[in-house]
């Protein structure tokens, strides 16, 4: 991973909001011993602590998983749900437990590795949801606890800023959070093919 340049831990230090914005367009690089696979990130949800029900630490709650999310920003912050694992960028200052979860990216480098752990689906399902891109970028739970600006998994700089343009809107899959279902926390690439529920035409 020599040739890849981490994002400075001040780049962390933003506002989750202007993170959770700022990581759309970064490249998300994971090494394993299979190899390397990397994706331009292209959509995030931002989860804003212990006064967003959505959050896992709503009301401060201080569990054996949350506790890196009350640690340094730009820590990796993994859990499992069902059977996949998520993938969240800590943010904000120590003791405040904020966290964008990465919801997408767009393919790069390691697209045969990222093939066979995505057997027999389409390219544009191999890393549309923030399960999918776990499996195929080879993301575990073993990285829970790590930073972004240490391998094996970093994030780096990626497409330029006026590139793309950012949508905004709900988040996804928190229906039982009362108001903070609503609230417009989750952004993505306008028009990327391979942001998650995405609806495609039929032909």
């Amino acid at each position: 991973m020599e040739h890849y340049q981490a994002l400075p831990q001040a780049f962390y230090s933003q506002p989750t909001l202007e993170l959770a914005k700022s990581l759309l367009g970064c490249l998300l690089v994971k090494e394993t011993e299979e190899g390397l696979a990397s994706g331009y990130i292209v959509e995030t949800e931002a989860y804003m602590g212990p006064e967003d029900r959505a959050a896992h630490s709503f009301g401060n709650r201080r569990t054996k998983r949350t506790e890196i999310m009350f640690g340094q920003a730009g820590s990796v912050y993994t859990y499992t749900m069902h059977t996949h694992t998520l993938v969240n960028v800590v943010s904000s200052e120590i003791g405040r437990p904020e966290a964008v979860l990465i919801r997408a990216v767009e393919p790069l480098e390691g697209k045969s590795l990222m093939e066979i752990r995505r057997a027999g689906r389409p390219q544009f399902e191999w890393t549309n949801g923030p399960g999918k891109l776990t499996k195929a970028l080879g993301i575990t739970m073993d990285d829970y606890g790590n930073h972004f600006t240490s391998p094996p998994l970093l994030i780096c700089e990626g497409w330029t800023k006026s590139s793309f343009a950012i949508s905004t809107g709900p988040r996804i899959g928190i229906d039982n959070t009362g108001e903070a279902r609503d609230y417009p926390w989750r952004f993505w690439a306008s028009n990327n093919p391979y942001v998650s529920k995405i609806r495609r035409k039929m032909n």
